[in-house]
């Protein structure tokens, strides 16, 4: 009994050392299994953060590349802009070139076609007065012809030959200075009236009002000349003498140009409403839209103006005041 109390005495701390050592050795365990673990996510997050690391490197290269891009891109869009500007600037001058060489061809024209007129007045006049010349030349009283006196033979003075004094007339009476009334056919005028010498009958022609060419070409003439007072009551007598022609259209065009050269922009836009409202024909039609636009800018009437530029480039559009209305409209739109 005292032997086997021993051993199981003796025993006992060992299964207490047994018992002891097998949590420590399963802790122990555990413990390494964390620790490979935690080795191992700090390996991936090792790797985690290179790989950010690298891919933060491509991306700032990208983003660098971009810029570079960008930066690029906004220089040639600069470059393409100024050139367009460029452009812009050289096609309006040139339009406006083109518009002052075409307005002061037609001017050209129509100073020519004024001097023409004149000239065709003064060949008039002077082919009226030479029929007025030839009718009073017709006119005049043609003597008669007198039967020269020939000597008889023999010599006997005061003789005549026989037939050439009418029976029962004086053959002594000298006869050649006796006025005769006839005709430029030589037949008697029955109502004949002789026509004292040295005067013309006068030709008192008929009032008739001139017709709208010739006060065109006058007042042209003038406006042409800088005399606008003058060009300005001539232009307008001719539209109260020719409201419907269309050369009052005309005149009403350059009253507007007139206005604006005096700085009354109000009133020119008047003068233009009148060539696009009731000259929808004439050739001026184009230039009245236009220059009623840059009076209403002159106006501030900024947006009425933009409507102005669009309809005549809706109307006109090949022509040089719709290339001159777009041009002015993107600069409206850039202001």
């Amino acid at each position: 009994m005292t032997r086997s109390h021993t051993l199981r005495i003796l025993t006992v701390p060992f299964l207490l050392a047994g018992l002891v050592s097998l949590p420590a050795h399963a802790a122990n365990k555990d413990i390494i299994q964390l620790q490979t673990q935690v080795q191992q996510l700090q390996d991936a997050l090792a790797n985690l953060q290179k790989s950010e690391d690298e891919n933060m490197g491509m991306l700032k290269v990208l983003v660098q590349q971009t810029a570079d891009a960008v930066n690029s891109m906004t220089t040639t869009v600069n470059g393409l802009k100024l050139s367009m500007q460029n452009q812009q600037s050289a096609a309006s001058t040139t339009d406006q070139q083109l518009s002052g060489q075409v307005q002061a061809l037609n001017d050209s024209l129509d100073a020519l076609s004024a001097r023409l007129d004149r000239m065709s007045k003064k060949l008039s006049a002077i082919q009226s007065q030479q029929q007025i010349a030839n009718a009073a030349l017709s006119n005049l009283p043609q003597a008669a012809p007198a039967t020269a006196a020939a000597p008889a033979p023999g010599g006997a003075a005061g003789t005549v030959p026989v037939g050439t004094v009418p029976a029962g007339a004086n053959p002594n009476l000298d006869t050649s200075s006796a006025p005769t009334d006839t005709n430029p056919n030589g037949a008697l005028g029955a109502n004949a009236q002789p026509v004292p010498a040295g005067s013309e009958p006068v030709a008192v022609p008929a009032p008739t009002l001139p017709s709208a060419g010739d006060m065109y070409r006058g007042a042209y003439a003038d406006y042409i000349s800088a005399r606008y007072a003058l060009a300005t009551s001539e232009f307008t007598a001719l539209i109260k003498a020719h409201p419907q022609d269309n050369l009052s259209g005309n005149a009403y065009f350059y009253l507007g140009e007139m206005e604006m050269r005096n700085h009354k922009p109000s009133a020119a836009i008047k003068s233009y409403d009148q060539v696009i409202v009731n000259y929808p024909a004439n050739a001026k039609l184009p230039a009245a839209e236009l220059h009623k636009a840059y009076a209403l800018i002159d106006e501030r009437e900024t947006s009425a103006a933009e409507r102005e530029l669009r309809e005549l480039i809706q109307r006109f559009p090949v022509s040089p005041e719709a290339s001159q209305a777009r041009i002015k409209l993107s600069a409206l739109r850039r202001q």
